[in-house]
């Protein structure tokens, strides 16, 4: 069922204005490395985006491998400058990308994100925005949080922004849709935030990405996020409280699901794997590192397969 043919359909010439015919091997190579990039760094949103029809699904891949390509980068960055150059890379080639088609004086980098995102952008009309406010925020962020808000405001850009370029794949530039969009990103941000402590607490030297307001109103420290210590209840009332967010920003999504344009909720899948890890959180009284929270959703592909037959989400 979620077997994915390794080698695309290849479109036919380019019209005016479009990108200059490139061999079917390139084109193929370049297709193959999004797919790649997405199902070893993104596993979840690489299963719901499969179910996208195409020509959406291939530029789907192209956006999302874009995305991973700059929080590669940009969890590669503990502090200072050490992470700017390949951040400014990325930078650049969206400047390139919005200055013209190929040869008409505009030479794309022999990236295969970049060339494959060339097509889409020519494609589909794609935001200059949203691409780099998913670099800026990367390179702008230390994922130290002072507040939720802060939390929230960096969701809606790394997470939000991707759902608003697959929106915009579709065709659909909606505010009810956008309005989706911005809560699953925050409902997804979190969750992402939740599952990166375990990870994080070791690689962070102490530090974990949870917001200082949080911290401060259940009398707990970085030290003891740290331990996660099963029988520590600050600990629990922490990951409860910030559980607690990212439902009702998931809750607020499904609600609005109803006002989204029957073709284009499958954008809207990642509904269905947020809920279900906060399902699992939830049963693992918020431990992050109860093993039934940390491993992989082996159902997960055949419920989003359901769900989108059904378009219950």
């Amino acid at each position: 069922m979620w077997a994915y043919r390794a080698t695309v359909r290849i479109a036919g010439p380019c019209s005016a204005g479009q990108l200059p015919a490139r061999s079917a091997s390139t084109t193929a190579a370049s297709q193959n490395v999004c797919l790649s990039l997405v199902r070893a760094h993104d596993k979840e949103n690489f299963l719901c985006t499969l179910l996208l029809k195409d020509p959406q699904r291939r530029s789907a891949l192209a956006v999302r491998a874009f995305n991973v390509e700059v929080a590669k980068v940009s969890e590669k960055v503990a502090a200072g400058n050490v992470g700017v150059m390949p951040l400014k890379f990325w930078e650049n080639a969206v400047a390139t990308l919005y200055r013209g088609p190929a040869g008409a004086g505009t030479t794309f980098p022999e990236h295969p994100v970049i060339q494959e995102l060339a097509r889409a952008t020519g494609e589909h009309k794609l935001s200059k925005m949203y691409f780099q406010r998913l670099v800026s925020a990367r390179a702008n962020a230390s994922l130290h949080f002072l507040t939720v808000q802060q939390l929230e405001d960096y969701a809606e850009q790394t997470v939000s922004s991707v759902l608003y370029l697959l929106l915009e794949l579709h065709g659909v530039r909606n505010v009810h849709c956008d309005h989706a969009a911005s809560h699953l990103g925050k409902a997804q941000g979190i969750v992402n935030l939740l599952r990166s402590v375990p990870h994080q607490s070791a690689r962070r030297t102490g530090a974990v990405p949870i917001p200082q307001q949080v911290l401060m109103e259940h009398g707990v420290n970085q030290e003891r996020m740290v331990r996660n210590r099963r029988d520590d209840k600050g600990v629990e009332e922490v990951t409860y409280a910030l559980a607690s967010v990212a439902f009702r920003h998931l809750e607020k999504a499904k609600g609005l699901l109803a006002t989204v344009p029957r073709p284009v909720r499958p954008v809207f899948l990642p509904v269905v794997a947020v809920g279900r890890y906060l399902d699992r959180l939830r049963l693992a009284n918020f431990h992050l590192t109860d093993p039934g929270v940390m491993r992989t959703d082996s159902l997960l592909p055949l419920v989003l397969y359901w769900r989108k037959l059904r378009g219950n989400y």
